[in-house]
Parts: structure tokens; C-alpha cells; sequence
């Protein structure tokens, strides 16, 4: 295929490299002199493992020239990869000069030329960028539509300093975000002889995903260092901690706990968070982020509680009361805040959780829900049509298939799920809210 690549940086210098040897023609494009010199004459601008001899091969075999103009590269190629940079403002948010600029430049040349030209925005930007930044000014400058007279994808990368081929041609997946099919077709092509599955969505969704990986590593490499100056504190080998941890592949290291949702509670997460928390005060030891979560947890808790305060309605049902569906625990549940909560507002609660009906008869926290908490115990329901018909507003609190139907058969009431029971919230209409889509 013919390839344009706006900004010869490190994800621009990688991605051309990359791509020439896999067979593309491809043209960069940069503003720096430089840089296009450099290019041309088979050097690489930037120091990585492997570019200077990509670089150099993929130059004498024709496969990779560079160029300071825009009209040039948008005319000689099919598809343009955007991978200029967004660098930090001083308030925190991204400079988006750079994507603004070629946005405007590629538009320029789209107006010159008759053939469909995908546009492909490779650079890290917030979600929201292309479809109300970078398409617009195509239009203007073009005149044309997206969709119709050019083709629009968002395609992050997620390559690493030092073991960018690598990454480039084996990452955890190649990831398409397209404005239409015709697009994301043709940008799909590109990466054919990539070793990866390729996930193909909507453009904000894969905008958003570059910065929640980047969020997760940050937060990885942080929690790793705060768990290792406390073992050091306490005399203890992290490295030899943090090896152990990392053999759990069912829970530690997986796709375990990482499905957004309401609060955490029960007999050992926060009781033991509340533990290491008091180990590092002893050793004078300040922790951030250990500290921050169960301040999060809670704020996320209070989340539930104002959803269902936002409707203005007194009659509430839930559906769902101990921490987690398949057990009669509450200490610590999320849910016995969100009630006791809604009760000194002045609500009028009813409950169904079929595993707590039971315990308040023989399980092992009947005790617990005898002294603690008898309170809520009297407002728990024998059947599930019995909270249903006795209430304005509906709170999903447990995540059980069998509560689909429920939802589909509510009769106008409020649902406020916290626990994403459907597959698309937003395909039952207003009356469904939920704490994360």
C-alpha cells in the first residue's frame, strides 16, 4: 500500500521503518529539514535498536523517501498516519497545535486531490479529538465529508523505547477505532503482516484505551514501589514479595477485578488495605496510593447513593444486598451504606437477596445481621415481585443473569444498575441509569 506518515519522531521514524519492510511504500513528512535529509539519505533521526539498518535498506530498495510537503505525500499515497506530538500544557492538558496543523495542512491537500484518502490520527489525543477537532478541519480545508470524500480512523500505538520493533510487529493487539467500515478496512490491510489480533471499535473508544494502558502501567510501576519501601522497611526482599504475587495469574495478574462497577466491600479487602495502612504509619512510611483507595472506594459508594437521590423518588427497591452475588456477607457491603444512607434521607426501602433471607434464618452471619445491622434485616423482602411492586426506583446491586429479566419487564420504573447487568445500558432508554456504561 502507499503510506504517508506525518511527523518523523520516534512513533513516526518506527512506523515507517516498520512498515517499508513490510513491503508498503512509504513517505514521511516533517517540518524539520533535518529530519528529511537524514531519511533520504538511509540514516535514522532518532536512536532505537535495528532503524538505521531498516532505514538504510528500506531507502535503496525505494520503499521509504521523506519529504517537507504536504501535498506531495497526500497525493502520492492512500493512507496518512498522523503521529505528531501532543505534548503536556502547563495546566496538565495536551497541546494539540501540532494535530491541529496537519489536520488543516492534509485537508489543504485533500482539496487537490480526486481520489478516497483515509486519515489515520496515530498521535495520543483525549477521546473526542478526532470527531471534534481533527474532522472539522479536514472539512473546512478539504471540502469535503467524512465518510463520503475521505475515510477517518484512530490508530494508537503502543510502542516502547528500545524494543520498539519488537512491539511493533508483536503488540497485545492492533487497535482500529473507525469512522465507518470502508475505513477501517482499509487501514486493517496495512497491518496485515502484524502478529496480533486486530480489535476494530468506535473512534472515542480507541482514543481512550492509549490512556487507560498508560494510566494501568503508571499504577502497576507505583504500587510495585510503594509495596517495595515498605518490605524494605520491615527487612523483608520485595522482589522476592512481588515475584510471588505475580505467579497468581487468576487473580493478580488478569482481567480479574478490571471490570468497572460499584464499590468494593467484604470481610478482607478493606480490613486488610486498613492493615497495611497502619504497618506504614508505624514505620513512618508515606504511602499515596495505598492510602487513596479505600478513599476512592468510598467516594465511589457515594456515587450510588446520589444516582438514586438524583431521581427525587422515595420508593426504593434493591435487589442485591451482601457484597457479592453467591454469598450472605455484609460486613463492609457497599450496599448496607448505600441503604442506611438512603433511610436518613427519608426513603422507603425495600429488599430482596435471596442468600441474606437465608442467613437471617441459619447462615454464619446471622449473628452479624442480628446485632449489627437488624435494622436493614426488617426491610428485606420474601420475594423479588414484592419489592418490584412496592417501588418508583430499582437498584441492581448483585450482577445475576437472573435479574435480566427483571429489567425487561419493569413496569416504568427507575433502574439504577451498579453492577452493569446488560450488555448496552443504553438500549433501555432514560429510565436506566447506570454507575459505569
Amino acid at each position: 500500500m502507499r503510506i504517508s506518515i506525518f511527523g518523523l519522531g520516534y512513533v513516526g521514524c518506527v512506523s515507517a521503518a516498520c512498515l517499508a519492510m513490510n513491503g508498503h511504500d512509504v513517505i514521511g513528512v516533517d517540518i524539520n529539514p533535518l529530519k528529511v535529509e537524514l531519511i533520504n539519505s538511509g540514516k535514522s533521526p532518532i536512536i532505537e535498536p535495528e532503524m538505521d539498518i531498516s532505514i538504510n535498506e528500506s531507502v535503496k530498495q525505494g520503499k521509504l523517501i521523506a519529504t517537507l510537503s504536504t501535498d506531495e505525500a497526500i497525493l502520492q499515497s492512500d493512507i496518512s498516519l498522523v503521529c505528531v506530538g501532543t505534548p503536556s500544557l502547563e495546566g496538565g492538558g495536551p497541546n494539540l497545535q501540532f494535530i491541529q496543523k496537519v489536520s488543516r495542512d492534509i485537508g489543504n491537500a485533500l482539496s487537490k486531490k480526486k481520489d478516497y484518502h483515509i486519515v489515520t490520527i496515530r498521535s495520543t489525543v483525549p477521546p473526542g479529538t478526532i470527531e471534534e477537532e481533527v474532522i472539522p478541519l479536514l472539512e473546512i480545508a478539504s471540502g469535503r465529508k467524512a465518510g463520503a470524500g475521505f475515510g477517518v480512523c484512530s490508530n494508537p500505538e503502543f510502542l516502547r523505547e528500545g524494543s520498539a520493533f519488537n512491539d511493533f510487529y508483536s503488540p497485545p493487539f492492533t487497535l482500529i477505532g473507525e469512522l465507518d467500515p470502508r475505513s477501517g478496512d482499509q487501514l486493517a490491510n496495512v497491518y496485515s503482516g502484524v502478529n496480533a489480533p486486530l480489535v476494530r471499535t468506535e473512534i472515542q473508544t480507541a482514543e481512550m484505551i492509549k490512556y487507560v494502558c498508560n494510566a494501568f502501567h503508571a499504577l502497576k510501576i507505583t504500587f510495585a514501589n510503594e509495596i517495595g519501601v515498605l518490605c524494605k522497611s520491615l527487612n523483608i526482599d520485595s522482589h522476592k514479595v512481588m515475584d510471588i504475587f505475580a505467579m497468581d495469574d487468576k487473580l493478580n495478574i488478569s482481567k480479574t477485578y478490571l471490570k468497572p462497577g460499584y464499590a468494593f466491600g467484604g470481610s478482607c479487602l478493606p480490613k486488610d488495605l486498613r492493615t497495611l495502612q497502619y504497618i506504614a504509619r508505624h514505620q513512618d512510611m508515606d504511602l499515596p496510593l495505598l492510602q487513596s483507595i479505600i478513599q476512592s472506594n468510598e467516594r465511589q459508594a457515594q456515587r450510588g447513593v446520589d444516582m438514586v437521590l438524583k431521581t427525587n423518588k422515595k420508593k426504593i427497591g434493591v435487589i442485591g444486598l451482601s457484597f457479592k452475588p453467591g454469598t450472605d456477607d455484609l460486613r463492609e457491603s457497599p450496599m448496607v451504606y448505600l441503604i442506611e444512607t438512603l433511610l436518613g434521607k427519608g426513603c422507603q426501602i425495600k429488599i430482596f437477596d435471596e442468600n441474606v433471607s437465608l442467613a437471617r434464618l441459619m447462615g454464619a452471619n446471622k449473628t452479624y445481621i442480628e446485632h449489627v445491622i437488624p435494622h436493614i434485616t426488617s426491610l428485606l423482602s420474601n420475594t423479588i415481585e414484592e419489592v418490584i411492586n412496592n417501588s418508583e426506583v430499582l437498584v441492581i446491586g448483585h450482577n445475576s443473569p437472573a435479574f435480566i429479566d427483571l429489567v425487561s419487564q419493569r413496569n416504568g420504573q427507575t433502574v439504577i444498575d451498579l453492577v452493569r447487568l446488560v450488555d448496552d445500558p443504553r438500549s433501555f432508554g432514560q429510565e436506566y441509569d447506570g454507575i459505569c456504561w
